[in-house]
């Protein structure tokens, strides 16, 4: 398995694995990732199989606000690529490649590039049952976040380095 970010070119492999992994009303569209890969291509942390199939990936936006808010999905332009916080917007894996510690890998890398890229942290949101999840990673639960995308209760999560 490799870990690389993304070209434009991603851009199907990634709606499709978006698809696979999140219900309709809370996966990103193609038109959404476009928009992305678009400003910061830099910021989608790709893992392929050694045939090259894309089976995890991260991606998300930098910014200096400190909260992750439901308008950073669909306003890449929000992006500031001297931002603070490296915001995490989604943690794919396909369910095939699941419970093999392959997000666990992709998280790290994302971890490690903010903290090289000197930001202050990463921020994502989550819901209840993944809690536990990202507090492995040293993400502080700091309680129900104010975001109603795809109309589920999330949590703001952050890591300070």
């Amino acid at each position: 398995m490799r870990i690389r970010t993304a070209t434009m070119e991603d851009l199907p492999a990634v709606t499709a694995v978006e698809a696979a992994c999140f219900p309709a009303a809370e996966a990103a569209g193609e038109a959404d990732f476009a928009a992305r890969l678009h400003v910061y291509p830099d910021h989608f942390w790709l893992m392929e199989d050694e045939d090259g199939t894309l089976v995890s990936f991260i991606n998300g936006l930098v910014t200096d606000e400190p909260t992750l808010r439901d308008e950073m999905y669909e306003d890449a332009s929000m992006h500031d690529e001297k931002g603070a916080w490296q915001m995490i917007f989604g943690v794919n894996t396909l369910p095939a490649y699941r419970r093999q510690g392959l997000a666990a890998q992709v998280m790290e890398r994302v971890i490690a590039d903010a903290r090289a890229q000197g930001r202050r942290g990463c921020v994502l949101t989550c819901k209840d049952r993944l809690i536990h999840y990202y507090e492995k990673f040293g993400f502080q639960n700091e309680g129900v976040s104010q975001s109603v995308h795809g109309g589920v209760v999330w949590y703001d999560m952050r890591l300070t380095f």
